[in-house]
């Protein structure tokens, strides 16, 4: 049997043992040392719009520290977008705060700015003002920002954008991550850039950052290390992780052209009456293609699916399904939704294809010659 193909895989450059050796020699090995600083230095410098970081170690937690500096607590409601990782919602949940979901509109997959502002009217009328928006960059696809932006302004209410998959992404040239009051990223295995775990929290000010710092190191008082002033969390990034953020983000903008790459092999490949790959829709979108994803089109879409699977599973091809929708998953009781359904047909009809930046022209070959086969 050939080599498996992976949806995402980890891409390393050769200098990420010699920065973590780095770090160990130098006995830096837990939540301080200079690897944390570079790394944090090389993303303010890399994002701009004079934005401050704090390396955490993860995504999630990141956006845990976003929630806790907007001020969201129990019985708040947050909205967020159904089409999405479960990440997403659960801090929301670690805070006993509400969430509310949104559906996705058609052309980037990302929230729907029509159903945010139908979910904002309904709940002010109910009173139950919501205390914060939070929206992904699905895949690496920036999202409508400039609707979801100008409806956040109207009704005064801060914007927490989940860039986790989209480092490299820009709308309208300015960075994802950078879009919200508040921003995030994440640097698991299978993103664009990986420290094996780990995020990022993207603040606007000084101010904000030493907050999160603080809240991240077990809420330790500044003067005291052993007084604590509120309940804190142990969210930092190592250094060891940090040295790795180091080497692996010189060849971020390699990865992204990578990744960009393959997305163009699969435009250029796939059957377009079949498959229908997300793209940009204009000039302002700028993606990563962190992953490269498609939905099947037709009424058939269903034998075709199967066949995709079963087919990716004899050439040992890793297969994934699109988010499945959060305000259907089973560990939620009576959530609260706005939408069409449309996340749901995403769910059933679109798949993952194969992305990850060090796949070889053979690799994409196979690729989509078992999607032309599944037509058969």
């Amino acid at each position: 049997m050939e080599d498996r193909i992976y949806i995402s895989k980890p891409h390393m450059n050769g200098e990420e043992e010699l920065y973590i050796k780095k770090a160990i020699t130098t006995n830096w090995i837990t939540t301080k040392g200079h690897f944390i600083d570079e790394f944090e230095s090389l993303m303010e410098k890399y994002i701009g719009a004079n934005k401050r970081t704090v390396a955490l170690n993860s995504g999630t937690s990141a956006l845990h520290m976003a929630l806790i500096l907007i001020g969201v607590s129990e019985g708040d409601e947050v909205l967020c977008q159904t089409s999405s990782f479960a990440a997403t919602v659960n801090p929301i949940l670690y805070l006993k705060a509400v969430p509310v979901f949104i559906d996705s509109e058609e052309d980037t997959w990302n929230m729907c700015p029509d159903f945010l502002e139908e979910a904002l009217i309904d709940r002010i009328k109910k009173g139950k003002r919501p205390k914060a928006i939070v929206v992904v960059d699905s895949y690496g696809m920036p999202a409508k920002w400039n609707k979801l932006l100008e409806i956040s302004k109207r009704y005064n209410i801060p914007v927490i954008e989940d860039a986790a998959e989209a480092l490299g992404s820009s709308y309208k040239k300015q960075k994802c991550g950078t879009l919200g009051h508040l921003g995030i990223y994440s640097f698991n295995g299978n993103k664009i850039i990986t420290t094996s775990s780990g995020g990022m929290l993207i603040c606007n000010n000084e101010r904000e950052q030493k907050n999160a710092i603080m809240y991240a190191s077990q809420a330790k008082d500044l003067d005291n290390s052993n007084k604590h002033v509120d309940i804190g969390y142990n969210y930092r990034m190592s250094n060891i992780l940090g040295a790795m953020g180091v080497a692996q983000f010189r060849t971020l903008e390699k990865r992204v052209e990578q990744r960009r790459k393959n997305n163009t092999y699969y435009q250029k490949t796939l059957n377009k009456d079949v498959f229908k790959l997300q793209q940009e829709t204009g000039n302002d979108f700028f993606s990563n293609f962190w992953l490269s994803c498609v939905t099947i089109v037709g009424k058939d879409f269903e034998r075709v699916k199967s066949n995709i699977i079963e087919l990716f599973q004899l050439e040992n091809i890793e297969y994934r399904n699109l988010w499945f929708p959060l305000h259907k998953q089973p560990f939620l009781e009576d959530p609260i939704y706005y939408g069409n359904g449309f996340a749901d047909d995403l769910f059933k009809r679109g798949f993952c294809l194969p992305s990850s930046s060090n796949l070889t022209d053979s690799e994409l070959y196979r690729v989509s010659a078992v999607l032309d086969k599944c037509l058969l």
